[in-house]
């Protein structure tokens, strides 16, 4: 349960707290919701597995930030290609294809910023409520089944392949 101060829309989460989704084989918790920051801004924290990727996509609602808290990641934005470790950020404006693959041999957790917020309803559609906080099951067919028709809703384009392992 969030902390919320008496005055003004103050919004405190502890570790462990906020509204748990697993999708794409991933531990989503949400730590600020879009309407909690009256629309400029969502942030999720998110737990990958070792492998764990993204197709390249775009974003045409937000820009997107990221800050590695643990793990390492292969980061592809446009045509440039980076290597992420902890304590590493990326800023990607709207509308920039981008894609990553987590490497390495241990879960990578990062901090994902959506600006304007709202990013986090597409994982709530395509995903299912965590019952627990640990990493889910492999995404099933009906999930993936799901992205095609909810990702336009979110003003997401899904443009090509995940990066190669």
């Amino acid at each position: 349960m969030a902390e919320v101060a008496t005055r003004g829309q103050v919004i405190v989460r502890h570790q462990d707290e906020g509204e748990a989704v697993w999708a794409v084989g991933s531990l989503f918790m949400v730590k600020l919701a879009v309407e909690e920051s009256g629309g400029p801004l969502s942030v999720m924290q998110v737990v990958s597995l070792p492998g764990g990727a993204t197709p390249m996509h775009g974003h045409h609602a937000e820009a997107e930030a990221f800050y590695l808290l643990e793990g390492e990641m292969t980061y592809q934005a446009g045509e440039d290609v980076f290597q992420l470790r902890s304590g590493s950020f990326v800023y990607l404006p709207k509308d920039v294809p981008h894609r990553f693959r987590i490497r390495g041999t241990t879960p990578a957790k990062f901090l994902a910023v959506g600006t304007p917020g709202g990013v986090e309803h597409l994982y709530r559609e395509v995903g299912i409520p965590a019952p627990e906080l640990i990493l889910p099951p492999p995404p099933t067919p009906e999930e993936f089944g799901r992205w095609p028709a909810a990702a336009p809703k979110y003003g997401l384009e899904l443009l090509g392949p995940p990066l190669p392992e």
